[in-house]
């Protein structure tokens, strides 16, 4: 049987990796030959993560095809969040905890998509159908995209299965999810040796909306001044991107991770539905987002609503 890909999507944040991982460890386990891949550059908070748990870096690839026939996708289905040569691979598995959009295949395929605040939380369910024992360092992967998914459960997509996931590998990692979780979010939220050109893309997707094609980029921050501070250098960098992909909005959220609270910088063609959309004021092409944190659940239904 020849080697299959497991990936996230690009510009992949903690879950898209920690859940590739753990997923080709059971893969394997159960007779696979997978390899666990990334499509991105890996942001601070995830870097603590596999320190933390003693895992290597998983491999960089950005064109699959060349490798392997056969993909199974994490924590994503949309194709333009993946590999750039999706189209010339078969995918024949995808794990997922987010909308179903622009997905479609030629063969049948297991499609496991669950309205869950992370990826890990169904990787659980499946060790245990499978009946494969979840190693310590490994469910200290998972518990570190639950963590960091949900803000330390502080999100609106966190559920309850994710909370009882949390304690049970927890547990099984000898951590205190707490105490590690605020650890390992802080570590995430320290940009200081991140360029502005970094933060555009440590955590950024593309979304589709009827004919219109957005991005929303998102970090997490102790504080948003530092990155807002630099608002006109952002704005240089995202009209670029605007220009490169044809994109009717950008939008540049900032999340304090301890208020809880968000700033959004906007821009493009269709920034104007933002105001209304959010009902709250656009001032300098800069939003105020009090309460919102998630991208998946809070920000990307509304700017899809909008647009459609």
């Amino acid at each position: 049987m020849s080697k299959t890909f497991v990936l996230g999507h690009k510009n992949p944040d903690t879950d898209s990796i920690c859940s590739a991982i753990s997923y080709a460890y059971l893969k394997n386990e159960i007779g696979m030959d997978v390899e666990p891949i990334r499509l991105g550059e890996l942001n601070n908070e995830t870097l603590y993560a596999l320190e933390q748990f003693n895992f290597e870096h998983p491999r960089l690839v950005t064109r699959v095809a060349a490798e392997v026939s056969q993909v199974i996708l994490v924590d994503h289905n949309e194709r333009q969040q993946s590999a750039e040569d999706i189209d010339d691979v078969q995918v024949i598995e995808v794990i997922d905890h987010h909308r179903i959009a622009n997905f479609e295949t030629t063969d049948p395929l297991y499609f496991r998509a669950e309205p869950v605040g992370c990826t890990a939380t169904i990787l659980l369910k499946l060790f245990k159908e499978h009946g494969v024992a979840v190693p310590a360092n490994v469910a200290g992967l998972m518990l570190s995209a639950i963590i960091s998914d949900s803000l330390l459960f502080k999100s609106p997509t966190c559920t309850e299965q994710d909370i009882q996931a949390a304690r049970e590998l927890a547990e099984l990692a000898g951590v205190d999810a707490a105490e590690y979780g605020l650890a390992m979010l802080k570590a995430g939220a320290d940009l200081s040796n991140k360029t502005l050109e970094d933060l555009m893309s440590l955590d950024s997707k593309e979304f589709e909306a009827g004919a219109h094609h957005f991005e929303v980029a998102q970090v997490n921050a102790i504080g948003v001044d530092d990155v807002i501070s630099r608002q006109k250098e952002l704005e240089v960098l995202m009209e670029q991107v605007i220009a490169k992909k044809g994109l009717s909005l950008f939008v540049f959220v900032v999340t304090d991770i301890l208020n809880n609270d968000s700033v959004g910088i906007v821009l493009g063609e269709q920034s104007g539905i933002i105001e209304s959309a959010f009902k709250s004021s656009v001032i300098d092409n800069r939003v105020l987002l009090p309460g919102v944190v998630s991208r998946k659940k809070q920000i990307v239904p509304v700017i899809t609503e909008a647009l459609s």
